[in-house]
C-alpha cells in the first residue's frame, strides 16, 4: 500500500505542484493537504506539476493534521531531529523498510516551507525521518524533501523500469584465444616482447586484459578487424 504524503499548511501553490510532480515520478498519488495557506484548488499548482494533474485532482484537504492521518497506522514526520521530543529517529532507508513491512497505511508529514512542522504535529508521528544532509546547509525545499522520500519508497515497489537492452552472451574462450593469438603474432612481428625474460609475464597480462572483459562474439570480431586494419598497408586514394 503506497504511503500518503501529507503537506501540512503548505504556503505556495507552485510548491504543491512540484511536490505532486515528484510524487507521480515514483508512482505515488495520495496527496493530502492540511489547511493550505492560499486555499484549494490553487491555480499556481497545475503549471508547476508539469502533467501530474491526477495527483492534484485527487488531493484531499483536511482542517487538521490529526484528521489527515486518521486512517493511518504508521506516521513519519519529515523534519530535523527534535530535542524537545523523545521519539525514534530513522533515516530514509529504515523508513522505506518499515513502510514495506507495515500492512496498514502509512503517512509521511511535511511541514510548511518556512517553519516546518510544529512540535505538536511531530508528536503525532511514530518516528521522525531525517535525511542525511550537510549540517552547515540543511535547507531542503518542500519538493526536494518529497522526492527524496518518494524515491526511497519506490526502491521497494514494483514500478516498471525502463527496458534494458539485453546483454550479449560472452564469447567462447576459443574466440578469445583466436583474438589473443592474432594480437600476439602482430606484437612478435613488431618486436614488442622485450626483454625476453618478461615475455611470458607480459603475455599473461595481455590474456588477463582480454579474458576478464566479458566481450561478446560481435565485439571480438570487431577488435580482430581493427587489428587487421592497423597492420595492413594503408589504402591509397586517387
Amino acid at each position: 500500500m503506497q504511503p500518503a504524503f501529507v503537506l501540512v499548511r503548505p504556503q505556495l501553490g507552485q510548491n504543491i505542484g512540484k511536490a505532486a510532480r515528484a510524487m507521480l515520478n515514483f508512482g505515488l498519488t495520495d496527496m493530502r493537504l492540511v489547511a493550505p495557506r492560499d486555499g484549494w484548488p490553487n491555480p499556481d499548482a497545475g503549471p508547476a506539476a508539469s502533467g501530474a494533474d491526477v495527483v492534484l485532482e485527487q488531493a484531499r484537504v483536511f482542517d487538521s493534521t490529526a484528521d489527515a492521518i486518521a486512517d493511518c497506522s504508521q506516521v513519519f514526520a519529515s523534519t530535523v531531529r527534535r530535542r524537545d521530543l523523545v521519539m525514534p529517529v530513522v533515516g530514509p532507508e529504515e523508513m522505506g523498510d518499515r513502510i514495506a513491512a507495515q500492512p496498514g497505511r502509512t503517512a509521511i508529514l511535511f511541514g510548511p516551507e518556512r517553519s516546518g512542522l510544529e512540535t505538536e504535529e511531530v508528536a503525532l508521528a511514530n518516528a521522525i525521518v531525517t535525511v542525511p544532509i550537510n549540517p552547515e546547509f540543511g535547507s531542503l525545499n518542500l519538493a526536494q524533501a518529497v522526492i527524496l522520500l518518494a524515491y526511497e519508497w519506490s526502491r521497494r515497489s514494483d514500478l516498471a523500469q525502463p527496458p534494458a537492452k539485453e546483454l550479449e552472451p560472452p564469447a567462447p574462450h576459443g574466440e578469445l584465444d583466436g583474438l589473443i593469438a592474432q594480437l600476439d603474432a602482430e606484437l612478435v612481428a613488431k618486436g614488442y616482447f622485450h626483454p625476453p625474460s618478461r615475455t611470458q609475464a607480459t603475455r599473461n597480462t595481455i590474456r588477463t586484459i582480454f579474458t576478464k572483459t566479458g566481450w561478446s562474439s560481435r565485439e571480438v570480431k570487431a577488435v580482430r578487424g581493427i587489428l587487421r586494419a592497423l597492420v595492413r598497408p594503408a589504402r591509397t586514394h586517387d
